[in-house]
């Protein structure tokens, strides 16, 4: 038999609630998040713990007996868990997921001025694909997600559930390595085929990109080399000479200054998109609600990095 902890937190939760929606508000999840974890506690202990049909929902008599065994089990791990984190819970870091350029570049910087405005704030970083980090935020596994948003190629996400605040602005830019004169090896201007240096389909950023190339005759002379999900990986690639390609213009604001990359085509080959940072509004996490009302206040030089 695999349980895991929070399966049984959930269980004693819906007891006492009697509401698998007022239960979920509890446990700082969506409410089909915790209705797939109470059936997957189910069929862990392989028989049916809560009667479903009636309203309030109520438990079966196998769900009766568990319960109490559920409840000696939490309060323990409880009591146990509160000595070893010496009972405060104040500094319980936040868990924010992110697109990987974002992690690896944007995050630091914006954090830290975001600091000088809320204090100190311990937080958890998962650098992962934007598909992924929609899905973790949609199944309220994390606290906050950092991501892009293009108005013309977004994956949208309903406001009024997953609202946002818009922390920052950037461009997408067509980059490559410099020739020997300092011009782009590899010009957009140009009438030879590109290397072309591509997301992957379900890449959130490639998607930007195919809209901008989408009903221009260019896209027939970019010849794709190459593809992977993240903006660093075609940034190294690029490095070594493999093509051209859009990337964030944070990404490559060194390699831009001294040289080492130029661009290969003009201003018109930019794609505008803004950073924003989300919550789900079905999860009510004290240090989430906290967090929130502390941005509504500050200045936007504050919430812009």
């Amino acid at each position: 038999m695999n349980l895991e902890t929070k399966w049984l937190e959930d269980f004693v939760a819906l007891a006492n609630t009697r509401s698998f929606s007022a239960s979920a508000r509890q446990r700082h999840v969506t409410q089909p998040a915790f209705s797939r974890r109470i059936r997957s506690l189910e069929q862990a202990v392989g028989v049916t713990l809560v009667d479903r049909s009636t309203t309030p929902v109520g438990l079966t008599p196998e769900g009766q007996l568990f319960l109490v065994t559920a409840r000696n089990l939490v309060e323990q791990l409880s009591e146990c868990l509160g000595h070893l984190r010496g009972l405060s819970m104040a500094n319980e870091a936040l868990d924010i997921v992110a697109a990987h350029s974002l992690a690896l570049t944007f995050y630091p910087q914006w954090i830290s001025r975001l600091q000088q405005g809320t204090g100190e704030l311990p937080t958890r970083l998962i650098a992962m694909n934007m598909g992924e980090a929609i899905h973790v935020l949609r199944e309220g596994n994390c606290d906050l997600m950092l991501g892009y948003y293009d108005p013309y190629a977004s994956m949208q996400l309903d406001a009024e559930v997953f609202p946002s605040f818009s922390i920052g602005q950037v461009k997408m830019v067509p980059v490559c390595l410099p020739d020997d004169s300092g011009a782009a090896r590899f010009p957009l201007g140009g009438s030879e085929s590109v290397p072309f240096l591509a997301y992957t389909q379900g890449a959130f950023l490639g998607r930007s990109v195919r809209m901008l190339l989408k009903n221009d005759p260019l896209r027939m002379r970019l010849r794709t080399v190459y593809e992977t999900a993240m903006a660093e990986g075609l940034k190294g690639m690029m490095l070594q000479g493999a093509g051209m390609a859009w990337i964030p213009d944070f990404c490559i604001r060194d390699e831009l200054k001294c040289g080492k990359l130029v661009r290969a085509g003009g201003e018109e080959w930019d794609i505008p998109l803004e950073i924003r940072l989300y919550r789900c509004s079905l999860v009510h996490k004290p240090g989430v609600e906290k967090l929130w009302r502390q941005m509504m206040k500050l200045p936007r030089d504050f919430l812009q990095a």
